[in-house]
This record gives C-alpha cells, sequence and structure tokens, in this order.
C-alpha cells in the first residue's frame, strides 16, 4: 500500500458507521483522503463510529442504500474518484428472521449503488465488498478459488452471492467502455469474511457476543462450536481493498473482478479455539459453555483460496490468529479500563502498517 496516494483523493464509502466501515473510513482519513460516507445510523451502542468521533472527521450522510435518488444525490454532492460499497444486512441469523430487509439491503443496495455510479459518473475505481459466503458451500476442507461457483443456503449468502452476479453484470453490460458521463470505473469485488478487531458491538457475532459476557463476568454461551472458519484481524482484509484500490487505479480492467482475501490455513480455526484463547487472553474467571438451543444452519467448514491476492496484489495477512487475538483481547481490555479508543485504534492502525512498534 502506498500512503501517498490516498492524499487528497475523494472516496465514497457506503456502511460508513459499521464495524468494518469505520475502521477503512479512519484509516482512509488518516491516510489524507477526503472521505464522505453514506449509511445509516449506527446500529449498535456503542459504537466504533461514533467512539472515534467519525461524525466529525470526515462528511457523513445519514441515508439508505435503498433510496436511489438520495444515494445519488449523496454521491453527486461528493464527487468521488473512488468508491467502496460496504453497506449491508451482514449477519446470517437476522437473514433468517427478516430475509426481505436482507434481500433489499444486499440485492437492491447494490443494484441501487451501481446505478448511482452510472447515472452520476465520474468515478474511476469501484470496489463492491460482499463476503466469503458468496460461494456455494458444500461444507468440504477446500479452499474457495474466484472462479468457484457462486451461491448460498441461508438468505444472507445467497444475497452476496446475487450481489456478485450484479456487480458482473454491470460490469459487462455499462462499465467495459467508454460512457457519455466519461471515463467508466473499474469494478472489482472483494471477499472476506470473519474479521475480529476492537469496536465490535454487533448481534450476533462471535467476538461481541464473548466480550460481553466477559464484561459482565458471566459464561460465554458458543453455538456451533466446532464450525471451522478463516479467522483474521479487520485490518488485514481493509489492507487489500487499499492495494486493490491502487491497483485499479493505476493498472485498469487488467485488475477487475473477484478476489478473495483471507488468512492461511493456520488461521482456520474451530469456533471453540477461538473462544478457549479468548477466555485465556481475558484472564479472571473467564469461562464458556455450548448453547444447546435450536439454531438455523450455518455453514460448518469456510475457508478462501487467496494465492490471487498474494501472487497478483503482493497482499498478505501479517498477523498469525494468536497475536490476532491478542490485538483483539488489548483492544477491549484497554477500553474497559477508560483508555481512549481513538488512541487504541491509530495505534494499531500504526503498528499494522510498520510504523509503530507498541500496540
Amino acid at each position: 500500500m502506498n500512503p501517498e496516494f490516498w492524499r487528497g483523493k475523494r472516496v465514497f464509502v457506503t456502511g460508513h458507521t459499521g464495524f468494518k466501515g469505520a475502521w477503512l473510513t479512519f484509516w482512509l482519513q488518516h491516510l489524507g483522503a477526503e472521505v464522505t460516507g453514506y449509511a445509516l445510523v449506527a446500529s449498535s451502542s456503542p459504537s466504533l463510529f461514533t467512539l472515534l468521533g467519525l461524525q466529525t472527521r470526515i462528511h457523513s450522510v445519514e441515508g439508505d442504500v435503498r433510496d436511489l435518488t438520495h444515494l445519488k444525490e449523496a454521491m453527486a454532492q461528493a464527487r468521488p474518484q473512488i468508491v467502496f460499497h460496504m453497506a449491508a444486512q451482514a449477519i446470517v441469523r437476522a437473514s433468517y428472521r427478516d430475509p426481505l430487509d436482507t434481500y433489499s439491503t444486499n440485492v437492491m443496495g447494490t443494484v441501487n449503488l451501481l446505478e448511482a455510479v452510472r447515472q452520476v459518473g465520474g468515478v474511476t475505481v469501484l470496489i463492491n465488498v460482499t463476503s466469503d459466503k458468496c460461494y456455494q458451500n458444500h461444507d468440504q476442507p477446500l479452499a474457495y478459488r474466484e472462479d468457484d461457483p457462486l451461491g448460498g443456503r441461508d438468505p444472507y449468502s445467497s444475497s452476496k452471492a446475487c450481489a456478485e452476479l450484479i456487480t458482473a453484470a454491470y460490469r459487462d453490460s455499462f462499465f467495459s467502455q467508454t460512457g457519455t458521463n466519461g471515463p467508466l470505473p473499474i469494478v472489482a469485488s472483494a471477499r472476506a469474511g470473519n474479521v475480529l478487531g476492537g469496536g465490535d458491538w454487533a448481534e450476533d457475532r462471535l467476538v461481541p457476543d464473548s466480550i460481553r459476557a466477559l464484561s459482565c463476568n458471566i459464561p460465554i454461551p458458543i453455538r456451533n462450536r466446532h464450525a471451522i472458519r478463516p479467522w483474521q484481524h479487520v485490518l488485514e482484509p481493509l489492507g487489500g481493498y487499499l492495494v486493490l484500490a491502487e491497483k485499479l487505479w493505476s493498472h485498469g480492467s487488467e485488475f477487475a473482478g473477484g478476489w478473495n482475501f483471507g488468512p492461511g490455513d493456520d488461521s482456520a480455526k474451530p469456533v471453540s479455539w477461538v473462544v478457549e484463547r479468548l477466555v485465556k487472553l481475558w484472564g479472571s474467571d473467564a469461562s464458556w459453555i455450548p448453547d444447546t438451543g435450536p439454531h438455523p444452519h450455518e455453514a460448518h467448514y469456510l475457508k478462501l483460496d487467496s494465492s490471487k491476492a498474494r501472487a497478483r496484489l503482493g497482499w498478505a495477512c501479517r498477523l498469525d490468529i494468536d497475536q490476532t487475538l491478542e490485538w483483539v483481547a488489548k483492544w477491549y481490555q484497554s477500553f474497559h479500563t477508560g483508555d481512549d479508543p481513538v488512541e487504541l485504534t491509530m495505534s494499531q492502525i500504526l503498528r499494522y502498517s510498520g510504523k509503530r512498534k507498541d500496540a
């Protein structure tokens, strides 16, 4: 990643009030980008967006990606050169409770974003952030590659597969030649998931659920404890998105298409393994118990093959799973003892970027 590249770039981020969106927006603002965020009000309390004071650091627009008129107005005012689409309903279990909201946000929200880019014009690079769950999952110990079939058994996963198909259709139909509003954007999609990091308070996600229990000194109830996931720190895929955007800017369609951003095999661990490490790092009398209640289906095994990103982008995870969990535990423990979340977050960004040794 080239920090100088981002200085003065006009960047539009949807979903900037979410966990990943807040980390990315804060990082971009630190790099000197002129960021406009477009999203609903943060859904958790507390929220990393509010704790980092992003509402005063960037131009933040409250809006729904399902509102095409408002989205176009915000984009026309921002005149972005680079767009990161991250707004989504991002929880598998929530997609079972409200599939209509999931599909309308993840499918039609993506259509609206692409249509706004098409109609407003002026965008050079567009990255649609989807999910590692966009692949047709057969619960086999195989790593999914970018050209594997898309699909999804649950509403969330299938909505992300739909978002990938929509992105490809717009790229082929509308963004493959010069348009009436000038040069058209180079479009890529980024597939990552199961990211861990400080400042996540979402419901039905492993680390936030664990931190809430640990903070209250009660056992962590864990469902699907044998499920295997590719765990990585939130800065890992975000760094990949930044590198990908730079390549799209400088090399054009050569880097268009789908990209996996996942950790190595050593970081694919069962849920119970991750929780046990968190409990040990937290200390005190922390513990966990299996949640044996009825739960909707979630994939048992999921892993990505990120060899394309390693070979063509020079991207690779910098933290192993133990370091990732240490950074996560330290962020939350420091926050609970009163440390400044801005300093906590910035120190980890600087350390990840190789500019600071303590974190």
